[in-house]
């Protein structure tokens, strides 16, 4: 016999509702497992060393599943070489390849169209638990977990600044060519790249993430990366004039008037005399003053014997 189900009356189906809702009300969300997962296998990597400018702080826990297990405060990477205009806090894996990018992409390129080093990045934006663009109800952003950074320009070594809401479209052709090298590198380290042109948020400055896209593990790289110009020669007077002559370079700098030693030093150099011999420094010595001649008692010029021939003179009788 089968018995039939009646519902519950509209009062006991609401205390249900209400314990169930009370259950779940009580279960902090969890983030994705692989976040942490990442943290931890960074860490026991040893890919990030704490130092003066990198330094670990206590676990952000929240909002929601905002947050990250092991936060790193940054304020210089590249062994302090290079700054941040301000605190950056960020998980393991983005300190590491930021502190790749720099030494494989960004400080190359710097030398090439600089001949200079960036000594400083001019951030926009680390850690903060927001949605995609700073969007009400959007998805969380890569920023919620310390994942992402917004890079605004840069600071060379002698103090120019480099600005992508003004360089990337207006600036001249090499720090143009600079930024794209940089784009193009930042491809090569990181899953998420959006520069200026990609979309309506990024005009103004590089978003760069370690976000997972997927099992497949593809990347975002926008817009798509471009050839550029190849960087300045430096001139070669320029080269010629900065560099040491070689000990057997030949320099037209003597301003002795004299003969140098190394003319006396053997076969092969030196001036010859008369016979294709090699001449020593008695050479260049001023001729003799010319001797006055000779007369005998009465008058008679007496003549010398001839000094270059072997033939005695017969005397006269």
């Amino acid at each position: 016999m089968v018995r039939r189900a009646y519902p519950l009356p509209p009062l006991l189906a609401l205390a249900a509702a209400a314990t169930l809702s009370a259950c779940s009300i009580g279960q902090k969300p969890q983030r994705p497992a692989w976040r942490t997962q990442a943290e931890s296998a960074c860490l026991a990597e040893r890919r990030v060393n704490p130092s003066d400018f990198i330094a670990l702080a206590p676990e952000i826990d929240g909002p929601g599943i905002c947050g990250l297990t092991r936060p790193f405060k940054v304020t210089a990477l590249q062994g302090g070489e290079v700054a941040f205009n301000a605190t950056a806090t960020l998980d393991c894996s983005m300190v590491a390849e930021l502190d790749a990018w720099l030494a494989d992409s960004v400080q190359p390129a710097a030398q090439a169209r600089f001949g200079q080093q960036v000594v400083q990045i001019n951030s926009m934006g680390s850690y903060a638990c927001r949605g995609m663009n700073n969007q009400r109800g959007a998805q969380l952003s890569e920023h919620s977990f310390g994942n992402a950074l917004d890079i605004g320009g840069f600071v060379l070594a002698d103090g120019r600044e480099i600005k992508l809401v003004r360089d990337w479209r207006h600036g001249d052709e090499q720090t143009r060519a600079f930024l794209m090298d940089v784009h193009r590198g930042s491809c090569g380290h990181f899953t998420t790249v959006l520069s200026p042109g990609s979309n309506a948020f990024h005009y103004n400055h590089i978003h760069v993430d370690l976000a997972m896209h997927g099992r497949s593990g593809r990347s975002i790289c926008k817009p798509a990366p471009q050839e550029t110009l190849p960087p300045p020669d430096p001139s070669p007077l320029i080269a010629q004039g900065q560099a040491s002559p070689a000990p057997d370079d030949e320099t037209d700098n003597d301003t002795t008037g004299k003969p140098p030693l190394a003319a006396f030093e053997g076969p092969g150099v030196g001036a010859r005399d008369g016979y294709g011999a090699f001449a020593g420094p008695e050479a260049y010595a001023p001729p003799p003053p010319p001797t006055r001649p000779r007369r005998d008692g009465i008058g008679q010029l007496i003549e010398d014997p001839d000094q270059t021939s072997s033939i005695r003179r017969r005397r006269r009788l």
